[in-house]
């Protein structure tokens, strides 16, 4: 219990996050980490690389196909996912992390329908709402059966491609709501460590639409839709930023400093790669400060995280080693990994 400045007694809101916390830091050392990825890259086949997974609570793999991988993968982050949130105190704090498969299966939705495919294979059921239930009420257009935010940016969504045929300019509606839903989940689990982390990614993804503009030669009211509010660096303030030096100088002094400098680089003719694994590697540098709080929303926050970091690599090292794909050009391609 702690006491507040009026002198009303209120109860701790991180105390109901001690089991759940102590849970979670006695599993962090079997998440894989950057040791265990390289040994699966120097491993001598697929089959040696998907058997080093066992130590971190995986299925044997060494004899699945890309496509068991994937099931495998869904079925790991769909347990998770549901066991956290019955434990978290906060139901929402698991929502922050299914956000992005929301609006994934939004954009796929919209690409197949402006070049005329079935967006059905392309969906996940990663999110709030299964994918087909998601196309169903898209195509009905019962945007009331949805999440208010995600309803309501789908409906424009749709309203932009019919108007425009761009199926470009209703993503950068889907982003807008997407980020605006991250920020309102901060808000709703009132965590400053969840609002540091909405911010840091809107600064990554605004850091990557500057870049990728600049690089595109295209002009600043491009750059305007694009930009997403809610950053440390204003959305202004990057429209502002002409040319490379004028970028990087934004992120100075900042978490994205490094990237900040290789996009740069990458305005110069150098490979995107660099740059965007830097701002990813940025957010994931930020999780990596929850290690020292010992318990609360933070450590379930981290934790989440830290799985969808480690699913991605495990099914970019595994399908690019079943491909045939150099070790190598595999690595250039991971991010860092939170454990």
């Amino acid at each position: 219990m702690t006491l507040s400045k009026g002198g009303k007694t209120l109860s701790t809101k991180k105390e109901a996050y001690l089991c759940v916390s102590a849970m979670l830091r006695a599993r962090e050392p079997k998440l894989l980490n950057n040791e265990r990825a390289e040994r699966m890259l120097d491993a001598g086949s697929y089959e040696d690389a998907a058997k080093l997974l066992t130590d971190c609570g995986y299925p044997d793999m060494s004899q699945s196909t890309a496509a068991e991988v994937e099931e495998i993968l869904a079925e790991r982050r769909a347990e998770i996912f549901g066991e956290l949130s019955r434990l978290s105190p906060d139901k929402e704090l698991v929502d922050l992390f299914k956000l992005k498969y929301d609006y994934h299966n939004a954009k796929a939705i919209l690409k197949a329908e402006a070049v005329g495919t079935d967006a059905k294979r392309l969906l996940s059921d990663a999110g709030r709402v299964p994918g087909q239930e998601l196309l169903e009420i898209y195509n009905e257009e019962h945007y009331s059966l949805l999440p208010a935010t995600l309803g309501r940016a789908m409906a424009e969504a749709k309203a932009t491609l019919a108007r425009t045929a761009n199926p470009q300019l209703s993503d950068f509606v889907l982003d807008r709501a997407y980020f605006e839903e991250l920020r309102f989940v901060a808000e709703r689990v009132d965590s400053d460590f969840l609002r540091g982390y909405a911010k840091i990614a809107v600064d990554s993804a605004n850091l990557k639409s500057a870049v990728r503009t600049l690089r595109m030669g295209k002009n600043q009211d491009f750059l305007a839709e694009v930009l997403i509010d809610g950053g440390s660096v204003s959305a202004q303030r990057l429209i502002g930023a002409s040319d490379k030096d004028s970028l990087a100088a934004l992120y100075a002094h900042t978490p994205l400093e490094k990237a900040a400098a290789l996009g740069a680089e990458a305005l110069s003719g150098g490979s995107m790669t660099p740059f965007e694994r830097a701002c990813d590697n940025a957010v994931t540098n930020y999780l990596r400060s929850a290690k020292l709080v010992s318990y609360g929303p933070e450590a379930v926050a981290a934790y989440l995280a830290a799985v969808e970091g480690e699913i991605q690599a495990v099914r970019m090292i595994l399908t690019g080693r079943l491909a045939g794909v150099r070790p190598q050009a595999i690595r250039e391609r991971l991010r860092d990994l939170y454990a």
